[in-house]
């Protein structure tokens, strides 16, 4: 038939015997139907892309206390629109100093491509970005956040030598860096776990436990999946 299968695959389906069937052959049927099959993920009752969402946005909160921790200005899901290119940066924060930093966040490393090439475009664009919100244009770092895992240090194990290449800079010369941006700016990759460890409870790093607005919230418990991202020092988010 149109679809490429067996009869009998046909049969189980028209029965309702799914067990049996493989995916694909399932997607040929409905594909000559004009039909799509469309899978929702759930985990302990919630949704993967609701939990995905909300451990990326855990992420965030965990680079925005990080980077002010050390001095900087953060602005959350910085949009812009430049050229055509439309899009927003995860953190994008500066230093007194007029470095800039370009954060993107991974809860999981997807397409290892697309990973690179959009943290290159946002840090390309970084200084026109900066220049719109009034900001001294300086070096431009870029980093990319990835939550601790063993999935996403396998993927990035596997195409390391991609990796390598565009982010370079090893997680301890990117943290060094952050706490003192002097010398050429870092390009490479933190995992949370890294991030633990930063001393957010000192008197350099401590928040008010109650946030205002344009205050940073108290300090936030990385295993609490919260799914609302922080506005740091003041610098709303313009997105």
């Amino acid at each position: 038939m149109r679809a490429g299968v067996s009869r009998s695959t046909i049969s189980r389906i028209e029965s309702g015997r799914f067990g049996r069937v493989a995916i694909d052959g399932l997607e040929r049927v409905l594909d000559a139907l004009d039909a799509r099959l469309e899978l929702d993920v759930r985990w302990r009752g919630a949704a993967l892309d609701r939990l995905v969402d909300e451990r990326h946005a855990t992420i965030i909160d965990a680079s925005v206390w990080w980077v002010v921790g050390d001095g900087w200005e953060a602005v959350v899901e910085a949009s812009f629109s430049l050229w055509g290119e439309r899009g927003s940066i995860d953190v994008f924060a500066r230093h007194p100093t007029g470095a800039l930093l370009v954060i993107e966040v991974k809860a999981s490393i997807g397409d290892v491509n697309q990973t690179i090439i959009g943290l290159d475009r946002k840090a390309r664009l970084a200084p026109q970005i900066a220049r719109e919100r009034g900001w001294p244009l300086g070096p431009v770092a870029r980093i990319l956040v990835v939550g601790e895992g063993t999935t996403s240090r396998s993927r990035i194990h596997r195409h390391e030598t991609a990796f390598r290449t565009a982010l370079p800079a090893t997680t301890s010369a990117c943290r060094a860096w952050v706490r003192s941006p002097v010398g050429p700016p870092p390009a490479g990759i933190v995992f949370l776990a890294s991030l633990n460890s930063h001393p957010m409870n000192t008197a350099r790093g401590r928040a008010p436990r109650s946030a205002g607005p344009g205050q940073a919230p108290s300090t936030p418990d990385l295993s609490s999946r919260s799914p609302r991202a922080p506005i740091a020092h003041g610098v709303r988010n313009r997105g």
